[in-house]
């Protein structure tokens, strides 16, 4: 198992460390909900260093990433993130990522830690247009500092404008005294905040500046845990539970980031599909009997079928209600549509409801 550049630091500060996607990962610190708090009010800091980058340079960069993407990477000038999917030719995703258009033509694209192999592999295999590539994924480390009272605990730590960065643009320069450090107005927690790239070799530097710099802003280190009720209650993704291999981004309510202004891979399949209809998507549901509904939870009709399944659900700490995602036959998925959530041996009523659950 791998350990990020600070994993000592969250040792060290007590966390309860997990294995997840090959790394050892603080899972949570003084507790979830505490945790989740704190993001939402306040500002805390992700250890995510177990994200991969890929830098991709040439005249041809932007054709690769237009072929093995769903969204139109023609649309970002230097200085702007997309967020983006890749397909599979099945119908399926192989990833979902971010694309930074660092330099005319460089861009750094951020994959899920558990995906950092295959995704590596499905480019390569794609690249016949000699794209130069870079895999600089064990080089790099991330931190997420989230929440309405990032940007002030921040600022004082570079001349970068953090305060009036806007969402899903970045800038690179001198942080905390490092130079080349990208700051990024991107995030997984619907509460702001910034996410940070830089070497390994800064890491502990960069962690103990961040903390100096947002100790009057109650500044916390946050776990995973508290990573995922918070983009749950957004409604965002997670490979491997909402979108894998099998599911299609318009199944997955991800037509808003598939482009068929261009070619790309498997397109003509799933351009089919938005004009079609598909059978089963991603809905949002709220329990309205009570209980937790758990990813792998069969979603049943009245009768006690089986006509789907949960991919996320939790306990909101936020509107403290019993929350989740599942797929479900199309015509289920319309807001205010009852389905049912087995739940051992009852099966709960729930209610589809329109995403985000949380509003600001």
């Amino acid at each position: 198992m791998k350990n990020t550049a600070l994993s000592h630091i969250h040792e060290a500060l007590g966390a309860k460390m997990v294995p997840f996607a090959g790394y050892n990962m603080p899972v949570q610190y003084e507790g979830v909900n505490i945790e989740h708090e704190t993001v939402r009010e306040g500002v805390g800091v992700f250890d995510v260093s177990h994200m991969g980058e890929f830098f991709l340079k040439g005249e041809n960069a932007l054709a690769l990433i237009q072929k093995v993407t769903t969204n139109d990477a023609s649309k970002l000038v230097v200085g702007k993130a997309q967020y983006s999917c890749m397909p599979n030719n099945e119908g399926g995703i192989v990833d979902d990522l971010l694309i930074y258009k660092v330099g005319e033509e460089e861009y750094m694209l951020v994959v899920n830690a558990s995906n950092i192999e295959k995704d590596w592999n499905w480019i390569s295999q794609h690249n016949d247009l000699g794209v130069e590539m870079e895999n600089k994924s064990d080089e790099y480390s991330l931190l997420a500092v989230q929440g309405p009272k990032a940007a002030e605990a921040l600022q004082s730590l570079t001349e970068v404008d953090l305060i009036n960065m806007k969402y899903y643009t970045f800038d690179s320069g001198k942080f905390a005294g490092i130079d080349n450090v990208i700051l990024s107005a991107t995030g997984y927690t619907g509460s702001g905040g910034f996410e940070i790239y830089f070497k390994n070799e800064d890491a502990e530097e960069i962690w103990n500046a961040v903390f100096e710099a947002g100790k009057d802003f109650g500044i916390k280190p946050i776990g995973l845990a508290a990573r995922d009720t918070l983009r749950l209650e957004m409604g965002f993704c997670l490979y491997g539970n909402d979108i894998d291999d099998t599911t299609s981004p318009i199944e997955a309510g991800l037509g808003w980031i598939t482009k068929f202004t261009k070619d790309f891979v498997n397109a003509e399949a799933i351009k089919a599909q938005k004009e079609n209809g598909v059978s089963r998507k991603l809905v949002a549901f709220e329990l309205k009997d009570k209980g937790i509904p758990r990813q792998g939870y069969d979603i049943v009709d009245v009768e006690g079928n089986k006509i789907g399944h949960v991919t996320s659900g939790t306990m909101s700490p936020s509107m403290k209600k019993a929350i989740g995602l599942g797929y479900v036959p199309t015509e289920l998925a319309k807001t205010g549509s009852e389905i049912l959530i087995q739940v051992r041996k009852k099966a709960l009523k729930a209610e589809v409801v329109k995403l985000p659950f949380y509003k600001k």
